[in-house]
């Protein structure tokens, strides 16, 4: 399951049931689960943890070293869950403190030319389409779809089952369940389908779509806003999701 041009540190972790393609470069300090798939001319560098059934496409380059120019060679580290899939030129850097992480979690699909920057975290079940940029420390929470051509700017957080359109510029927090699109970036509307598809509630829905409105609402403040949001929705559990994520962001919101 070793291509003999393959290039495995003694050093790195290696689970026996994965396939390891031509040409593939595995470094000191990689963990690689079972069943994981490096296709051809992957780069895998360390102290990088990866979980099991991952595939990785050509020319990936995962677990590099931050581009952080205050970056000073400490020791960071990259953790990659089960079952993401990679596709080719995928860059993926590992932090960029002393013991600090970049983490990706579980059952993720990167395409092409995607990156994730030093110290991000993402989530489960996400989306990258071609060129999908985040820059350092972005949260991008589980469902969150990114679009192609788009990137967002550090610190900033993508929420749950939100959606990018593609060549948006994210200057700030996208709020859960809407989708932004543009640049600047504004919020167009929610991301009805995929709320439909990942079954919520038709009234969940129309709450979620009715607090868009409030936030819309050129006579309201941002705090004015999320009160009556309150007052109206109090015992809706994805509408308090909503008004937690809002209430914590400290960039601002996109609107």
């Amino acid at each position: 399951m070793i291509h003999p041009t393959a290039i495995i540190s003694p050093k790195a972790e290696v689970d026996d049931s994965c396939e390891i393609g031509p040409y593939c470069v595995i470094g000191d300090d990689v963990k690689l689960g079972k069943n994981c798939r490096l296709t051809s001319h992957v780069s895998i560098q360390g102290p990088t943890t990866i979980g099991a059934e991952n595939h990785f496409h050509p020319f990936c380059s995962i677990g590099g070293k931050t581009q952080d120019l205050k970056y000073i060679e400490e020791p960071t580290y990259l953790e990659i869950g089960d079952r993401n899939d990679f596709r080719e030129f995928c860059t993926i850097n590992r932090g960029t403190g002393i013991g600090e992480k970049t983490i990706i979690g579980s059952d993720n699909h990167l395409l092409a030319y995607s990156h994730v920057a030093h110290n991000c975290i993402v989530g489960n079940h996400c989306i990258f389409s071609n060129n999908g940029t985040l820059a350092g420390h972005v949260i991008m929470e589980d469902y969150a779809i990114i679009g192609g051509l788009s990137a967002v700017h550090q610190f900033c957080r993508i929420g749950r089952y939100a959606m990018i359109g593609g060549c948006t510029k994210i200057v700030q927090d996208v709020p859960p369940y809407f989708i932004a699109d543009g640049n600047p970036a504004e919020v167009r509307s929610i991301n009805t389908v995929g709320l439909q598809r990942h079954r919520f509630a038709e009234d969940e829905i129309a709450r979620i779509k009715k607090s868009l409105r409030l936030l819309k609402d050129s006579s309201l403040n941002t705090t004015q806003a999320c009160q009556k949001i309150e007052e109206s929705f109090e015992n809706c559990e994805k509408v308090r999701v909503l008004l937690d994520f809002i209430c914590s962001s400290e960039r601002g919101i996109i609107r």
